[in-house]
């Protein structure tokens, strides 16, 4: 369950003031505790090509190749790791790792976003995916009741998100782990990256840490596929 915060937001602000900008509280529950700074792994923008082309030229092949094309160099361009952004989010601020994420800002610095959780507060830190340092921090208190769900699905798990994302990483280079705590049984999720972009998913179990394909993810994307032939 991903909990990304307002800091993407502070990011782009960042990069417009010249490198830094104070995290600004969205409620009066909110609280800053780091500078949001500009991450040393900037993208390209290759969304200029799609000019070039009518909205009837572009079909689902173009997408995935761009997907893939873009999949491939995030992952590449990623040089610490899921399990390494982990790490150095829970060594700046204290609480359990929900959920990393490799995200391409608006400003297009890629950066990962790591949630952790303590008590009834939850914690976005980004952490550079260049040099592994905290670029900055967020907190929300948790008004929703996700907190004590969640908080109960890790006290039964043998298998943090850090161990979640070194085991995924045998499949290919993960992009994303996420606490699942919605099935009957807890596991991680995780996304990994091949070298030319392809994505895959997998659970990890929350108790052996064993490694299995997700296979419902696909029929995810075959149902959205019928929905859309179906709209056609």
């Amino acid at each position: 369950m991903k909990r990304n915060i307002v800091i993407a937001t502070v990011a782009a602000l960042a990069l417009a003031g010249g490198g830094t900008a104070t995290a600004l509280a969205a409620t009066g529950d909110d609280d800053s505790s780091a500078a949001a700074k500009k991450s040393s792994v900037q993208l390209k923008d290759n969304d200029r090509d799609d000019d070039r082309y009518d909205d009837d030229r572009a079909d689902d092949r173009n997408d995935d190749r761009d997907d893939a094309k873009e999949n491939s160099a995030e992952a590449k361009a990623a040089k610490v790791t899921a399990a390494d952004a982990i790490k150095a989010a829970l060594a700046d601020s204290s609480g359990t790792a929900v959920s990393a994420e490799l995200d391409d800002e608006d400003n297009g610095g890629l950066v990962w976003d790591v949630d952790l959780l303590k008590g009834d507060t939850w914690h976005s830190v980004q952490v550079d995916p260049g040099t592994g340092k905290v670029l900055g921090s967020h907190t929300e208190k948790d008004d929703d009741g996700d907190a004590k769900r969640v908080a109960a699905a890790l006290k039964g798990a043998s298998v943090n998100a850090e161990d979640a994302a070194k085991a995924a990483a045998a499949k290919g280079t993960v992009t994303s782990v996420d606490l699942d705590d919605d099935g009957t049984a807890t596991a991680w999720e995780a996304e990994t990256a091949s070298g030319k972009g392809a994505e895959s998913d997998w659970k990890v179990d929350a108790q052996s840490g064993k490694v299995t394909a997700d296979k419902s993810d696909s029929r995810d994307d075959e149902d959205d596929a019928d929905d859309n032939d179906s709209d056609d």
